[in-house]
């Protein structure tokens, strides 16, 4: 725990939003009682609640005991044998959903295709069956780093099939990150492609596998999708064609009994320094606990056309682009490129073009949608439009508005979600038919979960006081250890506040028991004895009618302790002044108080961000105290952006 003073909340938000009559009507949650009775319940006799849910799935055995807890170490549905691929797939194709669309995928180019369920059942069973004609067994390990096209969700779901735990890169990363992380796993076969689009150029996805494999004593095969078709040395008998091995393989392959306890695979945690650190899940309650959540929280209905623009690089494309979503035997809509390629729209059309019904994106993306303007969005129906959605950090109030008027046309209910790679799933939500909304709050945790805000001690602090996140008791989707080291494990989430998990957030809980995420602890700000979070005086920042994105770190004061420095990008239309730095400085100390006004303000026309949309503040720190950039940054969306920064800061 990085300091011992309790977290300010500063961050006042009185603004309520009540679920749609209508909507809520329609909901598998009809309204705030059912779900206190679910909360209710699941509290009394937790088992109980999750093996309800369990028995809704297929199982080829039964679990002879729901939960087997020696903290920090937890096993759900043990001695249970199911298999989540044949979960997402098979168990659909025994209904009418068999012709039903699993995956509508686009392009960057406009090509597209429609995957059914009878679909992915082939393909998935061929490539199950590549996998086993390259030596792939029950419990090997397979490395996936390639473009958001359709057979990066049937890779995994052979993975899935067969018992072969895998683990998916994102294609951002770099050649070394993807050594590392391969020589971790120990991966036997890695699957990828020639290369992608991105913002129409080509990334050489097939060049960064040759450096990192080279150095990868433990593979022995690399498969090739033909995505671009270009020209790509393929090593003699190591490396082999996707559409050769599929021409060959048998389209029946049976969905293996597995352990609930099997792992399904390892996520390598982004900005990672050192040693990579491979978060483990495993099958029975992953799946148990994403197939919940992913109806509950998107009301997911057989109509339903759903749409997360999230890459399958992060936890969020696992549980809900894929894995959740089509254990639901809903659509699930894949993009493969930018939102703005070739323009500000591109998302939108596509919302139009597949009639999406509920939609699922980054506070960041929104951030970016407010900064291009209006008038893109308005240039589209939505008819379909029911449900949306925010995920990856909190959602500062004025984003939030903007969605609901522009996106939602004030009749679709948002979601805001709260989760991690390490809690595989959502942990705090709306449900959209009951839960009153609050413009910055992720509310209400899930039934089941058991979490506080706390002081240093680990003692829970009062209404409305800023502290640390914690959760007590274990959840089925929750990671199970770090690969091939517990120790770091027990150490990094269980050790700072004893027999609870660590979130490493700030948050605090208002008069009505809704949670407010206030960012990761290591993005508190310590300014004259008063410990902010950053995201609040962000929140303050993006309220002014100028802003469209801010980002605020701390960096060295010696006689504050550390000064707050933002970095503001602004709507259309507006222009960098000394003026409106200090009217915003203003601003931030009429929202907060004149404590936490910024000592400097930076204009960006756009700041370092992941592909995945998550505002790099580490490197943002690094610049504002005039150090040098150092660890990966492979993952930028846009290095140019970073240089910017440096430019004009000298």
């Amino acid at each position: 725990m990085s300091s011992s003073d309790q977290i300010q909340s500063v961050l006042k938000e009185d603004r309520v939003f009540a679920p749609n009559p209508d909507f809520a009507a329609k909901a598998h949650v009809k309204s705030a009682a059912e779900r206190e009775a679910m909360t209710k319940a699941a509290a009394e006799d937790p088992e109980k609640f999750w093996a309800e849910i369990a028995g809704e799935l297929h199982w080829f055995e039964p679990w002879k005991k729901v939960l087997n807890w020696k903290a920090p170490f937890a096993e759900w549905f043990v001695g249970g044998k199911t298999n989540i691929a044949y979960n997402c797939i098979d168990r659909h194709c025994e209904t009418s959903r068999r012709n039903k669309a699993a995956i509508i995928w686009e392009g960057e180019p406009g090509d597209s295709r429609v995957l059914t369920f009878a679909d992915l059942q082939r393909e998935v069973s061929r490539f199950s069956n590549v996998l086993k004609a390259l030596g792939v067994e029950k419990g090997d390990r397979v490395g996936v780093y390639m473009p958001m096209i359709p057979e990066l969700a049937i890779t995994i779901l052979a993975c899935a099939r067969i018992g072969a735990t895998h683990s998916v890169v994102f294609g951002g990363f770099s050649s070394d990150a993807l050594r590392d992380r391969m020589n971790d796993a120990e991966a036997k076969v890695v699957v990828t492609a020639d290369g992608g689009y991105r913002r129409g150029g080509v990334v050489d996805l097939k060049v960064n596998v040759d450096t990192a494999v080279d150095e990868c004593p433990t593979v022995k095969s690399v498969v090739v999708v033909q995505r671009t078709g270009q020209d790509v040395t393929m090593k003699a008998g190591r490396d082999v064609w996707w559409h050769e091995k599929m021409a060959e393989a048998s389209d029946v392959c049976p969905a293996e009994p597995l352990d609930a306890e099997h792992p399904l695979f390892i996520l390598y945690t982004s900005g990672t320094t050192g040693k990579p650190k491979g978060v483990v899940h495993t099958t029975g309650g992953y799946m148990v606990h994403t197939y919940a959540t992913s109806r509950w929280v998107f009301d997911l209905k057989d109509e339903d056309t759903y749409f997360c623009t999230a890459d399958i690089g992060w936890v969020t494309g696992h549980s809900y682009l894929v894995y959740g979503i089509l254990a639901n035997g809903a659509t699930s809509v894949m993009y493969e490129g930018a939102p703005n390629y070739p323009k500000p729209d591109r998302l939108w059309q596509i919302i139009d073009k597949y009639g999406v019904s509920i939609f699922y994106t980054a506070p960041t993306a929104i951030r970016s949608f407010v900064k291009w303007g209006n008038e893109w969005p308005r240039k589209y129906r939505f008819d379909r439009l029911r449900l949306l959605g925010t995920v990856g950090e909190p959602i500062n109030p004025e984003a939030w508005i903007w969605y609901n008027r522009e996106i939602g046309h004030e009749r679709c209910p948002i979601v805001d979600t709260w989760w991690q790679t390490e809690t595989g799933g959502i942990l705090v939500t709306p449900f959209p038919g009951a839960t009153p909304t609050k413009p910055g709050s992720a509310t209400l945790p899930i039934p089941g979960l058991d979490m506080e805000v706390v002081d240093k001690n680990g003692v829970k602090v009062g209404a409305n006081k800023g502290g640390f996140l914690i959760i007590r008791k274990p959840w089925p989707g929750m990671m199970r250890t770090i690969y091939k080291d517990p120790e770091r494990f027990k150490e990094q989430y269980w050790s700072q506040v004893e027999g609870a998990y660590f979130t490493g957030d700030g948050a605090r809980q208002d008069e009505d028991g809704y949670f407010w995420i206030m960012g990761r602890i290591d993005d508190v700000v310590n300014v004259s004895g008063h410990r902010l979070g950053t995201m609040e005086v962000e929140s303050a920042l993006v309220s002014h009618n100028t802003v469209a994105e801010a980002a605020v770190v701390g960096r060295p004061d010696e006689i504050t302790g550390q000064a707050i420095e933002a970095f503001v990008s602004l709507e259309s239309g507006n222009n960098p002044s000394d003026e409106l730095a200090e009217e915003l400085r203003q601003h931030v100390g009429k929202e907060i108080g004149s404590f936490a006004k910024p000592a400097k303000i930076r204009f960006a026309d756009a700041l370092p961000k992941t592909r995945s949309g998550k505002i790099m503040r580490r490197l943002l720190r690094d610049i504002a105290s005039g150090s040098e950039t150092v660890g990966d940054t492979t993952t930028l969306e846009d290095l140019s952006v970073l240089a910017a920064l440096r430019d004009d800061d000298e």
